[in-house]
């Protein structure tokens, strides 16, 4: 006591302020210790969630393409050996489907003639859902509801709504229930790509945030082969095989995927977050037998991103805004996204502007994404994410540009397409990657779901554009091009991230950027004082 109360009060604070208080990186990883199989294979079940997000992002591909169709020979007005452009305005019994009707939404309620509008309206619908439970969804996995319940909650209602799609009488219910579907899918990719990486260790999480991309890829590969097993019976079949796995995947997901420790521990939950330590130790062949002082200890004050209760839902909102830079990093990495979103799902939507066939050239578009997901796994760790965006958005821009001026049918055309959609897929990999690590975790699902939002308003206008297209190419493939192109730019302004640990408050981040800040004043003003030496 003698010793302590002699000591300086000055000292004795200096010695309290620099004993920095353990990150929620560093006491996860010192509780469940390297990951271990059984957790990584529980991380990449749960990124399986990307193939049925997939399935439901492309399925109207084929339920809602425009089957070719033939004269009859019974009408003047219609010649099998020159049939004119459109049957719109040739009588009823004059021409009929290559394939029963029931195969596709535009045959069975005769929309081929009823105008772009009608046509793409189930399409926009089901974006427009999406982009509504975004915003409306985003903040409760940050608050009230949390990864997990947010995940599950989002695939039930997206496969219960898919399930009742197979249904519909009409054109008008089925765009409705296209809607709920993409408002109950708005929050499937995010809490995936979020809870995943935040239930393994720093080694491996790019592993785990790049198999969920792998996984969309054969979702979206699933597509051309069903839709070639049902190609002469009803549309309704897509929805039934799509929709009923997904409700049996969420029930097992339900009994074995965890919470995320680091979104307990940010809320102030140490007994759930305890709890859950423990399950993932196990996993890992370990156990905690130590207490968990390093838990209360460690860094974990809870900002406005982080505050409790109902009326907090949208306090993650009001956290980025009142900062300045995190509102600068958000409109930028959004509008970015926007132009990615756009080409991202308007591409495949297109694809029978191609003059092509229909499941080989989906089945192409799949398969792109294949070596995408490849690629940014073996240079997330090596590449810088600012200038790969710019990059990869200019790439996309110029060679869907090229697809205009290139004669439709020909195989040029399809390699522009496909090009194309190569630079805009990896670019949209690195943007979600990228919005994970521009954010900390207070905020990091609401600041990830505003992005995906901002990728899926671009999917909104992707198939009026395409619809458009149809009719004259620079509407699909020029406006793609030159949104995606100029837009890709915002990149430029965001700050690198490559290397750097991921922060868990506003403060902490704070903190980072100001650090990077004095350092980069710090080297102007030196750069300066050698030039003026010079």
């Amino acid at each position: 006591m003698a010793e302590t109360a002699d000591a300086p009060l000055l000292t004795s604070h200096k010695q309290a302020k620099l004993a920095k208080a353990p990150s929620i990186d560093d006491t996860i990883e010192t509780y469940i210790g390297a990951t271990g199989s059984m957790q990584l294979l529980k991380a990449v079940l749960l990124a399986f969630a990307w193939a049925f997000d997939a399935q439901q992002v492309f399925i109207s591909v084929f339920t809602d393409a425009e089957p070719e169709w033939h004269c009859t020979g019974a009408s003047a007005s219609c010649s099998p050996a020159a049939p004119p452009a459109s049957p719109c305005a040739l009588p009823s019994g004059a021409w009929a489907w290559d394939r029963p009707a029931e195969t596709t939404v535009v045959s069975e309620w005769a929309l081929k003639c009823a105008g772009p509008a009608l046509v793409s309206l189930p399409a926009s619908s089901f974006f427009a859902g999406c982009l509504a439970g975004g915003f409306l969804l985003t903040t409760l996995a940050d608050s009230l509801l949390g990864r997990k319940k947010m995940l599950l909650t989002s695939l039930v209602s997206m496969s219960v709504a898919g399930v009742l799609t197979a249904f519909v009488p009409n054109v008008w219910a089925y765009a409705a229930l296209r809607f709920v579907s993409g408002f109950g899918r708005s929050m499937v990719g995010t809490c995936t790509l979020v809870l995943s990486t935040e239930l393994v260790g720093k080694r491996w999480r790019d592993t785990v945030s790049v198999a969920g991309f792998i996984f969309f890829t054969v979702g979206f590969l699933s597509l051309p082969a069903l839709g070639y097993t049902f190609r002469e019976a009803s549309w309704r079949n897509m929805y039934l095989w799509t929709s009923v796995p997904s409700l049996c995947y969420s029930v097992i997901l339900y009994f074995l995927a965890q919470e995320s420790p680091r979104w307990l521990l940010v809320r102030g939950r140490k007994q759930d977050a305890m709890e859950t330590l423990q399950q993932i130790a196990s996993l890992n062949g370990n156990s905690i037998t130590s207490s968990f002082s390093m838990l209360h200890a460690c860094n974990m004050q809870e900002d406005d991103g982080g505050a409790g209760g109902a009326g907090a839902v949208f306090s993650t909102m009001r956290a980025m805004w009142e900062r300045p830079w995190a509102l600068r990093r958000l409109a930028a990495i959004m509008t970015t996204a926007f132009g990615v979103g756009m080409v991202y799902y308007g591409m495949p939507l297109n694809v029978g502007s191609l003059g092509t066939n229909l499941y080989l050239s989906v089945t192409y578009n799949a398969l792109v994404e294949l070596p995408s997901a490849i690629l940014s796994l073996i240079f997330i760790g090596r590449i810088n994410r600012r200038s790969s965006v710019v990059a990869l958005t200019v790439a996309a821009g110029a060679f869907s540009l090229a697809c205009v001026v290139i004669p439709e049918g020909s195989a040029a055309r399809m390699a522009g397409e496909l090009l194309s959609f190569f630079s805009t897929i990896t670019a949209f990999n690195l943007i979600l990657i990228y919005s994970i690590e521009l954010f900390p975790t207070s905020v990091r699902n609401s600041a990830v779901g505003l992005v995906r939002q901002a990728l899926v308003l671009g999917g909104v206008v992707a198939p009026m554009l395409v619809a458009l297209g149809r009719e004259r190419s620079f509407w699909s493939f020029g406006v793609f091009g030159l949104c995606i192109g100029c837009l890709g730019l915002f990149a430029a302004c965001l700050p690198e991230t490559r290397g750097r640990s991921m922060s868990d408050t506003m403060e902490e981040e704070e903190h980072k950027e100001a650090a990077a800040a004095a350092c980069t004043s710090a080297t102007d003003i030196a750069t300066k004082d050698d030039s003026d030496l010079v």
